[in-house]
């Protein structure tokens, strides 16, 4: 029997995967942030805890594994793969393949080899790849180099919305109740000194609430979401025009914890509206499976292996790592 392994690592945690050779999920561990740009040492940190725990349970050893795929965040750039590639290679894996962790997610979210996929968790990306198997990546580098959005830059958002709010600068807003008490401050002027004072970051935990206003109808925070919409389109839309698959038929994956969990509605249709009048033949496809599903089909793939039916039907059953890290 062969194993194979996959791992997905974000901004927050970081997920590996053993499967065997009928993509059945064998074992499963869970680690840190694993974004070497954030901290390299804490991405090493919490790659390795994962690979360990998912090999400890799956009673395996390093050898044991026919090949590997790990989609990293932050591995963007060749120099990212400069450092990423050794840090890897530490953990003596036999067979080992190092990607962005858009990459998988377009894998795993599309049937065809080729696809377009943007992403909106911590932060954004935007990657595609040709029929031809040209790949191109827009933006992942953050605001000051082009991007807008990600839990970081929306939690931003809310919170100034209600500074402005406020200050008279902006409409009255229901974030501004949602945000007090989300802080637990009693004022909109206390939380103000308070985070000035201690210059404390604004915590990603204020974006779903974007989403809880919005739904209430809230002007402000339909707004900021239609921002964020508008401007994953525009990333597709360069994409799409740079790998010229204007005429093409593909699927547009979308990814990332603000695209998927958040309420659709109030993001989904702006990207569509941006991207549909260069591309008419996308298809929106929101991503229903973890996305290291991506990186184990990537594995197969990389060790030969021809992914028949039966074992996509395998392995898209990983839908839900938390619930099986945590057993519930």
């Amino acid at each position: 029997m062969k194993y194979y392994l996959g791992m997905d690592a974000g901004g927050s945690k970081t997920y590996a995967v053993i499967t065997d050779e009928t993509g059945r999920l064998v074992s499963a561990g869970k680690g840190g942030p694993g974004n070497h740009q954030i901290d390299r040492d804490t991405a090493a940190r919490s790659i390795r805890q994962a690979v360990a725990q998912a090999l400890g349970q799956a009673g395996l050893r390093e050898q044991d594994i026919a090949a590997a795929c790990f989609g990293l965040a932050g591995a963007d750039r060749e120099a990212d793969f400069r450092i990423l590639r050794p840090m890897i290679a530490e953990l003596g894996l036999p067979v080992s393949d190092v990607v962005c962790d858009t990459v998988i997610a377009l894998r795993a979210g599309t049937s065809n080899p080729y696809g377009v996929v943007a992403i909106c968790g911590s932060g954004t990306n935007c990657i595609g790849v040709s029929p031809s198997g040209e790949m191109y990546q827009c933006g992942g580098f953050g605001y000051p180099y082009g991007d807008f959005g990600g839990g970081g830059d929306l939690a931003a958002e809310a919170f100034r919305a209600v500074i402005r709010a406020w200050e008279g600068r902006e409409e009255e807003t229901l974030l501004t109740a949602l945000v007090t008490k989300e802080l637990g401050h009693p004022s909109v002027e206390h939380m103000f000194h308070h985070f000035l004072d201690h210059a404390l970051p604004v915590p990603l935990e204020l974006t779903p609430l974007l989403f809880e206003a919005a739904a209430q109808g809230d002007r402000v925070a339909a707004r900021i979401l239609r921002v964020q919409g508008t401007e994953l389109g525009l990333a597709a839309q360069a994409v799409i025009r740079r790998l010229g698959m204007q005429r093409e038929t593909f699927d547009l994956v979308l990814a990332g914890s603000v695209l998927t969990r958040g309420n659709g509605q109030f993001v989904h249709p702006f990207i569509v509206d941006t991207v549909q009048p260069e591309a008419p033949g996308c298809r929106l496809q929101v991503l229903d499976v973890e996305p290291v599903v991506g990186a184990i089909w990537l594995a197969m793939e990389k060790d030969g292996t021809t992914i028949s039916e039966s074992v996509q039907e395998q392995v898209r059953r990983i839908s839900d790592l938390k619930g099986v890290l945590t057993g519930g």
